[in-house]
């Protein structure tokens, strides 16, 4: 039983990975790291990507060592095995072991709330994180909260892993959690931060750890993991005494840039972003507030943050992801409560109906929202379609392509440019150049003296134009366009017919379909010098 909730919560992660692998640009400083160190390695850093796009704020290489120390064997392996096609399955190897850290991490959660509540929590509890959307999908995307969220789960294993008459951790157990803690937020996620205040009263409080101790484990987690950060990113950035998170924060909340980004009200998280990560956990968490009291105490902690960080003006539902688990450990406890009582009463089968329909719409707004994904990432998909229509076998002459910029933030990561030098570990002579370079008018693009001999254009070209300069149209992308819902009567009654008859995911997936339409419109346009 225990195997098979962690490989549910292992294959749920993986599949994500699978239906969708390409990525945003929020993803690429992290992703292009990783590449950039399994092609280059550590020394050849004039090569790196993140000093021709650095960004707004210098970010950590930790995470991106750690995946790239970690991928780098199965890559191996992969090719060895005749596995492994192209430089784009690297990326998927990279982003499934990123996954399998984060269902590792909440595999140990899971197993924590099975010693500490029983087994059927740790099955609730499995059963209500597979079959949300957010936590599920992003584990295998490679932004700093995915790497810092392994820590965070971790932090949490080690306090709630105790024998269930247990009334509070052990000192050593505390002082581990917020050592975990505090090297996420100083390397990471400096909003950790915010959640770790409010642990450590906790803490004090309930004499889980005494003052001088909590002092001395803060400042020498502290101080190592701030010399780790300066040492390693400072060599990588080529910067002197370089600290990336304590950068990112000063330049966020110190001056106040991330309002740049834009600002929202003060309750946006408890009435926006909670809601769409949680999903029926919303609800069934304070469900299982009422049913228990050490969930209460669990919970608080994660209450305090989301409202310390709700006077950030700048919010994301990425910022609070971390506190999900733990939702999720009060929701299996409310679940616990409506499937408790025994089905041969009309109240019992009643209460059990209603979290067998949480679950089941949990399933199908994932579904819907998986789907719309999977369609979202134009950049990757014209990626896709041009090294099907060109390779070095059919296509002998040099190629220069240059990506436009929706292309680059959807999916044309420096892991699809398949042909560029090197192609560790598939051997190819081609050497193919893709340009990135920003704000290069139409016209530019197909001058008769510019290099390019491709493009992936974001805007319609005119046809005319490019007969005229010497182009012409291969190929379009089609991505997501937007939703059409067919609420009427008919489609309903048949999708509620069709759920009764057969409540499987495939039949979940079917009604879905019946209902929403996702609409798909051209995003870009594949055009080749004639």
């Amino acid at each position: 039983m225990e195997i098979a909730l962690d490989g549910a919560i292992l294959a749920t992660a993986w599949l994500h990975v699978s239906l969708a692998p390409y990525t945003k640009v929020e993803e690429s400083f992290n992703l292009h790291a990783t590449h950039d160190l399994l092609m280059y390695g550590v020394k050849d850093l004039e090569r790196y990507d993140h000093f021709v796009f650095p960004g707004a704020v210098p970010r950590t290489f930790l995470g991106s060592i750690l995946i790239a120390w970690l991928s780098s064997p199965v890559v191996q392996i992969a090719s060895n095995l005749d596995i492994f096609q192209d430089k784009f399955d690297a990326q998927i190897i990279v982003r499934a072991v990123l996954a399998t850290l984060n269902a590792i991490g909440l595999s140990l959660v899971r197993r924590a709330v099975t010693r500490r509540f029983g087994r059927s929590m740790g099955l609730y509890f499995t059963l209500l994180s597979c079959s949300q959307f957010h936590l599920p999908f992003w584990m295998g995307r490679t932004i700093p909260n995915m790497f810092a969220l392994f820590f965070v789960n971790l932090s949490t294993y080690v306090l709630l892993n105790r024998a269930p008459n247990s009334r509070k951790p052990a000192p050593n157990r505390t002082a581990a959690s917020i050592s975990i803690l505090t090297f996420a937020a100083a390397v990471f996620r400096g909003e950790i931060a915010l959640y770790l205040a409010p642990l450590c009263l906790q803490a004090l409080i309930t004499r889980s750890i005494s003052f001088g101790q909590l002092l001395k484990t803060g400042v020498v987690s502290g101080v190592l993991s701030a010399i780790l950060t300066i040492t390693v990113d400072s060599y990588f950035w080529n910067q002197r005494l370089l600290w990336p998170e304590f950068s990112g924060l000063f330049f966020n909340v110190v001056e106040g840039k991330s309002a740049e980004w834009g600002t929202s009200p003060p309750l946006t998280y408890f009435t926006s972003f909670l809601p769409k990560l949680l999903l029926s956990s919303f609800p069934l968490s304070f469900l299982g507030i009422l049913f228990n009291r050490q969930i209460r105490g669990l919970l608080l902690p994660s209450f305090v943050f989301i409202v310390l960080i709700s006077f950030l003006g700048h919010k994301e539902w990425r910022f609070i992801i971390y506190v999900v688990p733990i939702f999720n450990i009060a929701a299996a406890r409310g679940l616990h409560a409506l499937f408790s009582p025994r089905k041969q009463s009309s109240f019992g089968r009643v209460r059990y109906l209603l979290g067998a329909s949480l679950i089941t719409l949990n399933i199908a707004f994932t579904v819907f929202s998986t789907a719309v994904s999977i369609a979202n990432y134009p950049g990757g998909e014209a990626m896709r379609q041009f090294h099907a229509l060109y390779n070095p076998l059919t296509h002998t002459s040099p190629v220069h392509v240059h990506i436009s910029n929706l292309a680059a933030q959807s999916g044309a990561s420096l892991f699809t440019q398949l042909y560029s030098q090197p192609t560790w570990p598939i051997d190819s002579n081609a050497n193919w150049t893709y340009n990135k370079t920003e704000s290069l008018a139409l016209n530019d693009l197909t001058a008769a003296n510019s290099p390019f001999t491709h493009l992936i254009l974001e805007e319609r070209p005119a046809v005319k134009l490019l007969d005229k300069r010497g182009w012409k149209v291969v190929s379009t992308v089609e991505a997501f366009e937007g939703i059409k819902l067919s609420l009427n009567s008919a489609s309903i009654k048949t999708a509620g017919r069709q759920l009764v008859k057969d409540p499987s995911s495939k039949s979940v997936l079917s009604a879905v379909r019946s209902i929403v339409d996702i609409r798909k419109g051209e995003k870009l346009w594949i055009v080749e010098r004639s």
